[in-house]
């Protein structure tokens, strides 16, 4: 078989430990994520913002594994990313920071604000020069909405693509679905950047023992895993109901690594709600909610068997694939069989569709993905 190529919707950089610390004041360096563990090192305290809580850490089987994921030398070298990713058959990928994710949990504006400037100010001298391939999610503060557009501006006029936005802001901020945004949403669509959120960006509850800790007990695994992708889910519709997408059309959206056959069903649900409802909707929309989200909202996924289904006879369109590159949830080493047993038996329209078409409608200015001439294994 020749190797799939595809772009990749999601994947991840792990910035230099110091990226915060050694470009910020140390009133504010003091402030930023710290983690210490127990001596037995089966607990560790959090500090971040002058908040701190406690966690478990995971079993040693799990820590080996997540070893095992990171070990590419191209998380961290941007350079040799590149060989990681034609081995793989990846070609262009959105990339998203791995400290940044941090960035729903902090409370201070000046601080977040310096924060988000140092990463992006590290992206444009480190990743983004190294290829055309990269589409690298820039950063903004989610505390202050003036703050998010001045950083916004200075993206766009630095050659970003994208902006990376957690999935909802600081419980001290307004929600998405607010009016105090629509500076964000216009200035986003001004400059044609794609909003992309990743799932699981929600802010840290330090009363709930940290991170991915909504469920203990039976099942408490899985389920927390599963949790993740309703918060990506909850910021599609908000943004369609709020009528944010319906003020801003040619706004584009990309929710990362959350799946992609919600948005069918999503997209019935708002539509039955705003009908069936119409008394008490506000505000009234000039477009059909399932339209809305069907052609501004782009979702990508990894292993999802429903995604090829949902792009043929579902009749959602914006699906791309992902690889989370190089997360142990993503398809690092695997990627080309994963392909495979996903597209092997779709249409040839939907495989290009869904490996190509659809982030090159988001990111035209990516070079042209290699034709197949390398053969796998079967």
């Amino acid at each position: 078989m020749l190797k799939m190529w595809t772009n990749s919707g999601d994947s991840h950089f792990i910035e230099p430990d110091d990226v915060w610390t050694a470009r910020l004041p140390k009133a504010l360096a003091d402030l930023t994520p710290k983690a210490v563990k127990d001596p037995d090192g089966e607990w560790e305290t959090v500090s971040v913002d002058g908040q701190t809580f406690r966690r478990r850490l995971p079993s040693s089987a799990a820590v080996k594994f997540v070893a095992d994921s990171h070990r590419p030398q191209g998380v961290r070298d941007p350079a040799a990313r590149l060989a990681d990713l034609d081995r793989e058959g990846v070609w262009g990928e959105v990339i998203f920071p791995s400290l940044g994710m941090w960035s729903a949990t902090f409370r201070t504006p000046e601080l977040l604000r310096a924060c988000m400037r140092a990463s992006n100010q590290y992206a444009l001298e480190e990743l983004l020069p190294v290829s055309a391939r990269y589409v690298v999610t820039g950063q903004v503060s989610t505390l202050r909405p003036g703050d998010a557009v001045e950083e916004i501006e200075w993206l766009a006029e630095n050659g970003f693509r994208a902006v990376f936005l957690p999935t909802t802001p600081h419980p001290s901020a307004a929600d998405w679905n607010r009016d105090d945004w629509e500076p964000l949403w216009a200035a986003c669509e001004q400059a044609g950047l794609v909003v992309a959120f990743h799932i699981g960006t929600d802010p840290v509850d330090v009363t709930s023992g940290g991170l991915g800790q909504t469920y203990r007990g039976p099942g408490g695994a899985v389920m927390n895993y599963a949790e993740t992708t309703f918060s990506g889910q909850r910021a599609a519709m908000k943004l369609v109901a709020s009528g944010a997408l319906d003020r801003h059309p040619d706004l584009k959206v990309l929710i990362s690594e959350g799946g992609a056959s919600w948005i069918p069903f999503l997209g019935d649900r708002l539509r039955e709600g705003y009908r069936q409802h119409h008394v008490a909707v506000r505000p009234k929309l000039s477009r059909d909610p399932k339209e809305i989200l069907m052609t501004q909202v782009y979702a990508s996924f990894q292993h999802d068997e429903t995604a090829v289904p949902t792009c043929e006879a579902l009749g959602y369109r914006n699906v791309m694939f992902g690889s989370d590159y190089p997360h142990m949830e993503g398809t690092f080493g695997h990627t080309q069989k994963t392909l495979q047993g996903l597209l092997a038996d779709a249409r040839p329209e939907t495989r290009q569709r869904i490996t190509q078409g659809t982030f090159y409608e988001l990111f035209p200015d990516v070079p042209p993905v290699p034709a197949s001439t390398d053969v796998i294994d079967g």
